[in-house]
């Protein structure tokens, strides 16, 4: 694990590095996020359903799904309480960001070279979770959703249509061709290093020198990173959940806040200096907290 945090840490620098050098612009980062999200995090989904199917791994499939709707149901509930005396723009950022993460940008790619292909299988359904509730309550925190809208983006989202396709493929025992597989490998591989990148360049872009409210960042950087994790890691051996299911649930509580709190806020009159701290001081301090969260696998 300290060696895949030395390696993301680097990327993730030479990410920065990009960004303060113009190497990598702000349309760049759009378009590098989108290859991440709509291509290569798909691939790499796909190849994690080639595996042999039985019906233990379906159970496992709609545990992890369980365990993924009642944490979010828990995190919107216990949200609201804990940020008192914080002001409403400030407020509204550490709220989503309790409820939503950067699991699927940093989470999967993290859950795979941890815990392998397995790992991501069942890092990629606990995702649904997350992302319904980004698209629901944690949007509603700025502005109001709608419902049919919501279900819409869901079950369109390239990480969704890959799991369909991935699905489809392990239940029916369906080999994929060499040169498709290889092409999904290739790609696939790319995740992790332009995901670092991207995080890198975007954090580029933040002073934290000129922000204020540095100490609601490390507040919130402590729940995010330490307190909920080890508490759902705690309540889950309670109940004797299978290790490999703990392992990719904690790891995904334990992802620093997601780049779409600060988009959120710029969009939506949120405090988007605030919103982009948030995102740079939990980032940077996930690369020290990770480890030690890894050390209870």
């Amino acid at each position: 694990m300290l060696h895949l945090q030395l390696t993301l840490f680097l990327l993730l620098a030479l990410g920065f590095l990009c960004g303060k050098k113009q190497i990598i612009t702000k349309e760049g980062r759009t378009v590098l996020t989108a290859l991440v999200i709509d291509l290569f995090l798909p691939c790499s989904i796909i190849r994690s359903f080639c595996i042999t199917f039985d019906e233990t791994i379906l159970k496992k499939m709609g545990i992890i799904l369980l365990i993924g709707f009642a944490y979010q149901f828990g995190a919107l509930a216990v949200s609201r309480f804990l940020f008192p005396g914080a002001q409403q723009g400030r407020k509204v950022c550490m709220e989503y960001g309790i409820i939503c993460s950067n699991a699927g940008f940093m989470g999967q790619p993290m859950a795979e070279n941890v815990l392998g292909a397995e790992g991501l299988l069942y890092a990629s359904v606990a995702l649904i979770p997350i992302r319904l509730f980004m698209w629901s309550a944690g949007l509603a925190l700025f502005t109001a959703s709608g419902g049919r809208q919501v279900i819409r983006k869901l079950l369109t989202h390239p990480c969704m249509v890959a799991v369909y396709i991935g699905l489809a493929l392990m239940i029916l025992g369906i080999p994929l061709p060499v040169f498709l597989d290889d092409a999904l490998r290739y790609t696939a591989n790319c995740t992790t290093a332009v995901s670092m990148i991207v995080i890198g360049a975007i954090l580029s872009g933040t002073d934290i020198r000129q922000l204020s409210g540095k100490g609601w960042m490390l507040y919130y950087s402590l729940l995010r990173l330490a307190v909920f994790p080890l508490m759902l890691y705690a309540i889950l051996t309670v109940l004797h959940v299978e290790m490999l299911l703990v392992d990719v649930t904690v790891l995904m509580a334990a992802m620093p806040a997601g780049s779409t709190t600060a988009m959120l806020a710029a969009s939506y009159d949120g405090d988007e200096a605030f919103a982009s701290g948030l995102v740079f001081v939990s980032t940077l301090l996930s690369m020290i907290t990770l480890p030690f969260i890894a050390m209870l696998f």
